[in-house]
């Protein structure tokens, strides 16, 4: 950190006043925002590999030479692990199109925003391309069998082996083997292949599309970017709005590429599914292994995008790898409380001790449990058994006992410091529950009212649940 400090007062001419950790990101490197008093300000990263930052320092300022969308790298240190860039701001296009990834349904502003991210694209891919020294790519230069044969194996071991699912690793193999043949063969226009292109990728200033983390990009089809983006698991578009976006990209590409739409389209579903199966690859990993819940809670999405172009064609072509699919599809559902913005989940969550504590399913360990049996017990009297701690007249009786408000003023104390060093330092879940006898009354109220006062203070994701009671809510 002190080095990016350095390297801002050599650029801007004064200290940095403030520098300030961002959340972190599905890679490993690490980034702040630094900013003077007079508000000028950059964004610092301090990565991991030396190639992996001589790539994106190296493209990046090759796509602002030819006048891209791109943020300037300002100043690099003399060892290259650490540089400055022009601040974008925290307008991310996923962030923009939230309410329309909430509800399935985008509003014309967000559509429009989409439209005009797509359209964009192939100004990357065919001018940002010409003249690029892909030899600095990082880890490879190009798109080849090796890195469709690595991806693939990438969803073998660590997602589908994860899931306990039964296959004959031989005969998926050989799936491989032909998916790679076709994807090589595959009738699509090679340019910048971005790589990673999704919402979060994108931000948003003054109402453009401007764009980050092409660090990993290459040589390659141009339409795996467009089956990145317009498939992405978490985004939810509806057919009718995946079919402007694609419409929209191939408008944009054409003054570059003769696009012939039926076989473009064709060869585009052919990238969507090898897209997917990387993408899985990449959420079990993410997420069984790294212990990041949020990348599985998309995983059921990613199966059901799946679903949606595999036809007779792909099941006849590639049996065994179908085979798995459904299977995968049908053991795996949407969690519509599940968090997928990367931001912490705090789970709340009330039970009845008879049924034991509430397992953590993200794998963390379970978190915070505090028993409230020492509260005075509205369920001893005949009047309250039949309602429970969300009901006004229980909740009238707790609050006058007052027990349970110094009770729940303790459990902020000792919570919210550790959620703050949560947010801090990049997690991604915390679980904090509260049992009774019962699992109905005192339990059912500490959690209610603590998970709405975390909503309050925290800028989180919060679930509430209460399970005697079979009651799911996302608060925020």
């Amino acid at each position: 950190m002190e080095t990016l400090k350095a390297l801002f007062k050599d650029y801007f001419g004064t200290e940095a006043a403030s520098c300030e950790k961002l959340a972190a990101s599905g890679g490993y490197r690490t980034y702040f925002r630094l900013k003077a008093a007079d508000g000028r300000s950059a964004i610092g990263t301090i990565g991991t590999v030396a190639e992996e930052n001589r790539a994106f320092i190296t493209i990046s300022l090759h796509f602002a030479s030819k006048g891209l969308n791109v943020p300037r790298v300002l100043k690099v240190s003399d060892d290259g692990m650490e540089y400055l860039q022009a601040d974008l701001g925290d307008a991310s296009l996923y962030a923009a199109v939230a309410e329309g990834r909430k509800t399935g349904s985008y509003s014309p502003s967000e559509v429009e925003l989409l439209k005009k991210t797509v359209a964009y694209l192939p100004k990357l891919q065919f001018e940002g391309g010409d003249g690029l020294d892909f030899s600095v790519c990082y880890p490879q230069s190009s798109f080849d069998r090796r890195n469709i044969l690595f991806d693939l194996n990438y969803f073998k071991y660590d997602y589908l082996k994860l899931t306990g699912v039964p296959f004959d690793e031989i005969a998926l193999q050989d799936d491989f083997e032909r998916l790679a043949d076709d994807l090589l063969a595959a009738d699509c226009p090679s340019g910048f292949m971005y790589r990673d292109f999704q919402g979060r990728n994108v931000m948003i200033c003054d109402g453009e599309p401007w764009f980050i983390d092409f660090q990993g990009g290459r040589r390659g089809p141009v339409c795996y970017d467009l089956a990145s983006f317009v498939w992405q698991a978490s985004a939810h578009y509806p057919a009718a709005l995946r079919e402007e976006l694609v419409y929209a990209y191939i408008k944009a590409a054409r003054p570059y590429a003769d696009l012939d739409d039926e076989a473009f389209r064709a060869t585009l579903r052919l990238f969507v599914l090898f897209r997917i199966l990387q993408v899985l690859g990449a959420y079990g990993f993410r997420g069984y292994i790294e212990k990041k819940s949020y990348f599985i809670s998309s995983v059921p999405y990613a199966l059901a995008n799946v679903a949606t172009i595999i036809d007779d064609g792909y099941r006849s072509r590639y049996p065994q790898l179908c085979g798995v699919l459904d299977a995968l599809s049908k053991s795996v559902r949407p969690d519509e409380s599940s968090a997928e913005d990367g931001r912490l989940t705090v789970e709340v969550t009330s039970f009845s001790f008879r049924q034991g504590v509430p397992a953590d399913k993200s794998g963390n360990g379970g978190g915070y449990v505090f028993d409230c049996r020492y509260l005075a017990n509205p369920g001893r009297y005949e009047p309250y058994k039949k309602f429970n701690g969300l009901d006004a007249n229980v909740i009238e009786f707790l609050e006058k006992e007052g027990g349970i408000l110094v009770f729940l003023e303790q459990v902020k104390t000792l919570v919210f410091p550790h959620i703050d060093k949560f947010i801090e330092r990049g997690f991604t879940h915390m679980m904090v529950s509260f049992g009774c006898t019962g699992g109905q009354h005192r339990s059912v109220y500490s959690a209610q009212h603590f998970a709405e006062a975390v909503a309050a203070a925290y800028d989180v994701n919060v679930i509430v649940r209460h399970t005697a009671i079979n009651v799911n809510k996302r608060l925020k």
